[in-house]
């Protein structure tokens, strides 16, 4: 099918920005650390597939990745700083717990009808190198991404004495900034000797710019979950 994978990309940003904004809406401030969870961990599993598509190679993984930057986004403008960093801690906690458990997959001995044990074992002999690159990135990008967010925030507030306009503009401002830094150093840490440096460049180049457009278009979904927590207060409880 001609454009499968761009199309499959495009619809991927609603998809997942929808689910999130989904479990929010059903679960509160506890849906957003579960998608936290989710988000985080499959990302690392998906940005082992290389895809070719509008026009670049590039790695999975980077929309439903950008999701996690949502996620704290959301938390910060509805539940505030602390429970934004609390959020990328669990993400932090998620990853290193998903690569003890995979690496644990290692030392038990395959029957001799097995038949999956040695490709979960091609598929995941990277993780701990992309794991500990990603959560070494996520861990910086993220808590960059937290504390621009509220200083943005602050300095609107500060300057034009609204505390609910200019959204907009804490969540690009944090986010583009924080997704650039993500994107570099995740990926030189994972693929640096693994693929060839043009190849890195393309997707350095192909995964700033899919997290430019994921990161203009979460915007609305801020805004709803705004909207959403203002409508149904019974979210804002513990």
């Amino acid at each position: 099918m001609p454009l499968q994978n761009e199309i499959v990309l495009i619809a991927s940003i609603f998809v997942f920005f929808g689910g999130l904004v989904g479990f929010f809406r059903f679960f509160g401030k506890q849906g957003i650390f579960a998608w936290t969870v989710i988000c985080t961990i499959a990302a690392n599993i998906e940005v082992l597939i290389l895809v070719h598509a509008f026009g670049l190679d590039t790695t999975l993984g980077n929309v439903i990745f950008a999701s996690s930057f949502l996620a704290t986004d959301i938390m910060s403008e509805i539940y505030g700083k602390k429970e934004a960093s609390r959020c990328v801690k669990i993400g932090i906690l998620a990853n290193v717990t998903f690569i003890l458990i995979s690496q644990s997959w290692f030392l038990y001995i395959p029957a001799a009808g097995d038949t999956m044990a040695e490709p979960i074992r091609t598929v995941f002999a990277n993780t701990p190198r992309v794991m500990l690159a990603s959560l070494f990135a996520y861990a910086v990008c993220e808590l960059y991404d937290v504390w621009a967010y509220h200083a943005v925030w602050k300095w609107t507030e500060k300057k034009f004495g609204s505390k609910k306009k200019f959204l907009w503009l804490r969540n690009n401002g944090s986010t583009l900034v924080s997704q650039l830094i993500n994107v570099v150093v995740f990926n030189l840490l994972a693929f640096a000797g693994v693929f060839p440096w043009n190849t890195i460049g393309e997707i350095l180049i192909f995964g700033y710019g899919i997290f430019i457009v994921t990161s203009l278009m979460d915007t609305p979904f801020v805004y709803l979950a705004r909207r959403i927590s203002e409508k149904h207060p019974e979210l804002l409880k513990d």
